[in-house]
């Protein structure tokens, strides 16, 4: 874990943004698309800490962006080409653009100066969709990540961070995946080779500061 002054700089607000990772109803809410992700997120506290990790980030002045992945009814754009995407396609709820699915799910709390981005393909947020760009024109040098799932897409979300030139933190316990004991292994030994590896309590006490005015 680095210490906390190494965090602290890491984690300027004119130069952080927060990333949720489909933390949507459809994803993490009761009425999940995926009840065995939705259940590990909600039991283990997972979602609670992203709520937490929002709220002082609107506080703090640190941008925030939340990533939603959804569809259009008629399958129009969407990947066919890996046995996830056959499979979502036959799944109950379906992550249909417009519908409560695609909404950020409580207890998270969406405000009116944070980025909602919705894609309609792909593992990741930042593959192919504005994201980036957004990034870059915020002024971004960190990324901070959390969310689900840490099978998929938040590993990816944080190699093509890497891969574009941020400096990706992950707070461990602020991510989900299944089984439960996967997310610890992926972080142990995936995560911690790319990513600076924290906690959300560590994140929260360098939010914790005097508000800056983020930089033009």
């Amino acid at each position: 874990m680095p210490s906390y002054e190494a965090l602290s700089e890491l984690l300027d607000p004119a130069t952080t943004v927060l990333l949720t990772v489909e933390c949507q109803r459809g994803v993490v809410g009761p009425d999940s698309a995926l009840p065995e992700l939705a259940l590990e997120a909600r039991s283990s506290g997972v979602l609670d800490r992203v709520a937490r990790l929002v709220a002082a980030a609107h506080e703090s002045g640190v941008q925030v962006m939340h990533a939603i992945a959804e569809r259009r009814p008629d399958g129009r754009g969407a990947n066919h080409n890996a046995r996830l995407f056959r499979a979502a396609e036959r799944l109950p709820v379906r992550q249909l653009a417009g519908s409560a699915a695609v909404r950020v799910a409580p207890p998270v709390e969406v405000a009116a100066e944070d980025l909602v981005v919705r894609r309609l393909h792909g593992l990741s947020p930042l593959a192919g969709t504005d994201v980036d760009a957004l990034l870059r024109n915020l002024g971004c040098r960190t990324l901070v990540v959390t969310g689900v799932s840490a099978n998929v897409a938040v590993p990816n979300t944080v190699f093509d961070a890497v891969n574009r030139g941020y400096t990706a933190v992950v707070p461990g316990d602020a991510i989900a995946g299944v089984p439960s004991d996967y997310t610890p292994a992926m972080i142990r030994n995936t995560l911690a080779l790319v990513a600076t590896i924290t906690t959300t309590d560590d994140v929260l006490a360098c939010f914790d500061r005097p508000r800056r005015v983020r930089r033009a």
